[in-house]
């Protein structure tokens, strides 16, 4: 079984700009905050019986939710009978039920850390019993998931990522995720299976002005960061600890003058998007999560299988670019194209071997990105890439 102590998984792009402060103290810092009153945080977190109804109806819903670049998929993943494939962003399942419909007797492991999408797995692996596998977990858990059910490494045959939020977690307000939906400040894929862990709400109120404007420049690529964690400073002393959606997202829009702002196809965009977007990243630790699941995948995959992503923005693609090239270190992705590293120093025939040598191939030329027709049809798929390699060592 693979030791997940034997990576050195450091915060993807805090590690290289600001090497001198190693982040994951910032982090540990946050999840050490023991002053949280965990009992407080526990009878406000766990499930009601109105929230159970909810998830009857999101469970019920899961049928309508629309995959997307799904005809992308099955064309380059090309399911057939006997084969093995690890879904590892389960959801809503749209991705899952296509495979199995494309092609007889194929056994799917349904890995989600959500226990909403784990519970919407275990529902379609009672029509599809002995394919449908449900996994409750992390990237980093899927090794003792699949020690469990006696799964060697090198015996899948195709990996599926399907990054960033599913749409059932931006359509339930409680879930903390959409700014255009006012709910509770959670932001937490696990949902409330760990209450221990810190909230968005808590990292904003306990982190210092410094860390606050780093996972705002970084993880949201966000231009006016400093101006925002300001903001947030301020608001602690000022006002109440905020612990909505709407509050944030309002107190976004105050610092920075209901800014008008406007996506890649010109559309409206909420000044307040990315900060969300820094927020849940660091929350869920999502870009180590990444990094961890592509090592992962490598080592699961069968030489000639197949890994697909599908991810929806700059952080998200570049790892899986990195890792492409076969430009890592220690098993981390590089922050940097190799081009731009180091000109002076030299290497040895072996040391160039090692940085030249990838065990990917990609299956097309370019990235992929979804038709028009899709985008109209779904408008959340405008901003997917679409990457499809084979292990070929």
């Amino acid at each position: 079984m693979i030791q997940r102590n034997n990576y050195k998984i450091s915060l993807f792009y805090l590690y290289a700009l600001y090497s001198k402060k190693v982040y994951h103290e910032t982090r540990t810092q946050v999840h050490c905050l023991t002053k949280i009153n965990k009992q407080n945080v526990i009878s406000k977190r766990y499930f009601s019986q109105q929230k159970d109804i909810q998830e009857q109806n999101i469970i019920k819903n899961s049928n309508e939710h629309i995959p997307v670049m799904a005809k992308e998929v099955i064309q380059y993943l090309q399911p057939s009978p006997g084969k093995i494939y690890v879904d590892m962003t389960f959801g809503a399942g749209g991705h899952c039920k296509q495979i199995l419909e494309s092609a007889p007797d194929v056994k799917i492991y349904t890995l989600d850390r959500d226990p909403v999408a784990y519970n919407i797995a275990q529902e379609l692996s009672k029509n599809y019993p002995e394919q449908v596998i449900p996994l409750l977990g992390r990237f980093s858990d899927l090794p003792s998931l699949l020690s469990e059910h006696k799964v060697e490494k090198r015996s899948i045959d195709g990996f599926l990522f399907d990054f960033g939020c599913s749409s059932m977690q931006f359509d339930d307000a409680e879930r903390g995720f959409s700014l255009s939906k006012d709910g509770p400040l959670d932001m937490r894929m696990d949902g409330y299976r760990c209450p221990e862990n810190p909230t968005a709400a808590d990292v904003i109120e306990k982190a210092d002005e410094i860390d606050l404007y780093q996972i705002l420049k970084i993880y949201g690529q966000e231009k006016k960061a400093r101006k925002i964690a300001r903001a947030l400073i301020e608001a602690r002393y000022m006002f109440r600890k905020l612990e909505t959606t709407k509050e944030l997202a309002q107190l976004v829009e105050s610092a920075l003058d209901n800014e008008v702002r406007r996506d890649q196809l010109g559309r409206f965009s909420h000044c307040a998007t990315k900060t969300f977007q820094a927020f849940r990243i660091f929350v869920n630790n999502e870009l180590n999560e990444i990094n961890y699941g592509m090592v992962l995948a490598n080592n699961y995959l069968k030489v000639g299988g197949c890994l697909i992503t599908i991810s929806f923005h700059s952080l998200e693609d570049t790892i899986v670019k990195r890792h492409m090239t076969g430009n890592i270190a220690d098993s981390v992705a590089n922050t940097i194209p190799l081009k731009y590293l180091n000109r002076s120093k030299t290497f040895s025939v072996n040391e160039l071997q090692n940085l030249v040598t990838s065990p990917w191939i990609m299956q097309h030329k370019h990235v992929l990105t979804p038709l028009c027709e899709e985008v109209d049809k779904n408008p959340r798929a405008r901003s997917a890439k679409f990457r499809a390699i084979t292990k070929v060592i």
